[in-house]
């Protein structure tokens, strides 16, 4: 009888290799098939490397052939395992999700001074302004500044009943919703924490808190690289991490630490960019004369150097200090420089947020897609 390779391969397609979900034939496991009169030489590879997989391979192999194709054929079987590469374990880091957030963005700073909150403040501001739901949690346990910054530093949150459990309700302000340690806290007491406690008091302000649907969380991190930042790591899935320097080089060397914290292999949060405050000053009684005090393009060289997003320049204006020490971000006023500045950084961030949530596993189902003009992102 003369044996033909296509009778073969319409019989192997009834063999299902383990571990894959095709038959042999079509997951592409047949090789190669020589036939030499009623001699039959067929060459396999397969993913499992288990020799238990092998045996009942090669036998489902000759049952087949025997009862399909020729029962007096001589069939020798080729089996080669390529098992795929084992991944190495890498310790990540996994936060718990707060059912209605779609977003939470860290923002952080290597060293204390350099602005991180009033960019987080005014960031969230504009936010709103744009129609986003916005919540901010000023995670600086031993320096909280958003209750000034906002203009609510003598309000506390109210107790609500939620599905029969008591939690906190953010104070509002500007559209914002907002917790902080400065909430419970008399103006003039020093927060004398050790780690533990500190963690304790972020996770209540988190999990313990009827935050409601938001398109964006804020985090307001403490200067530095320390327990607060893990506990947050820990505690969240970080949608992304936004780092903010000054341009001179003692800041530019605390941020490098900053953005490499967020790219170890045990933490892995995307880093969104750099932000360079405080990068020029421009006088009131000159408002296109810029005045480059700490340095030029430090931090845009910096994201350069790192590889990772420039987000832009947020000018040195005494009006933004003026704002936040009243309490009304200086985002907020109208047709200004500083308006259209933080604009633009918003933007920026929004537009890395929707590229991180395309390119790479959500934190969470949903999903900045799209930002016209910087709409609202979609719902459940």
């Amino acid at each position: 009888m003369k044996i033909d390779k296509k009778d073969i391969l319409k019989a192997l397609e009834h063999i299902t290799v383990p571990g894959e979900g095709q038959n042999m034939v079509e997951s592409g496991a047949v090789t190669n098939i020589q036939i030499f009169g009623d001699e039959v030489e067929v060459d396999i590879t397969i993913t499992n490397p288990s020799l238990q997989a092998r045996k009942k391979t090669e036998v489902e192999i000759l049952k087949i052939i025997h009862k399909e194709v020729y029962e007096k054929a001589k069939i020798k079987i080729n089996v080669k395992v390529d098992a795929p590469a084992a991944k190495p374990k890498v310790n990540e880091i996994k936060g718990k999700a707060i059912p209605g957030i779609s977003n939470i963005i860290a923002v952080a700073s290597g060293k204390g001074g350099v602005g991180k909150s009033t960019v987080t403040a005014n960031l969230a501001v504009t936010l709103a302004k744009m129609g986003f739901k916005v919540g901010l949690l000023d995670a600086d346990i031993y320096g909280p500044s958003m209750p000034i910054m906002f203009d609510v530093a003598n309000d506390k949150p109210l107790a609500v009943n939620v599905d029969g459990k008591s939690k906190m309700k953010p104070v509002e302000s500007y559209g914002v919703k907002l917790l902080s340690i400065g909430f419970f806290t008399q103006r003039d007491q020093a927060v004398i924490w050790r780690g533990p406690m500190a963690s304790k008091a972020l996770n209540q302000m988190i999990f313990d808190a009827h935050w409601g649907d938001l398109d964006f969380m804020l985090i307001d991190l403490p200067p530095g690289t320390g327990d607060i930042h893990l506990s947050i790591m820990q505690a969240l899935p970080i949608t992304g991490a936004v780092v903010v320097s000054t341009p001179q080089e003692v800041a530019l060397a605390d941020a490098r630490k900053g953005v490499a914290m967020f790219q170890q292999d045990s933490i892995n949060v995307p880093v969104l960019g750099i932000v360079e405050n405080m990068a020029y000053f421009t006088p009131a009684e000159l408002p296109d004369n810029k005045y480059y005090i700490f340095g030029k393009e430090g931090a845009k060289h910096l994201a350069e150097d790192l590889n990772v997003p420039f987000l832009g320049e947020m000018p040195l204006v005494q009006s933004i200090r003026e704002a936040g020490d009243v309490g009304r971000p200086a985002a907020l006023q109208t047709a200004t420089p500083v308006e259209k500045a933080f604009e633009e950084l918003t933007k920026k961030i929004v537009s890395e947020v929707v590229s991180r949530n395309e390119t790479l596993p959500p934190t969470e189902a949903i999903k900045i897609t799209t930002m016209a003009g910087c709409s609202p992102v979609n719902k459940k």
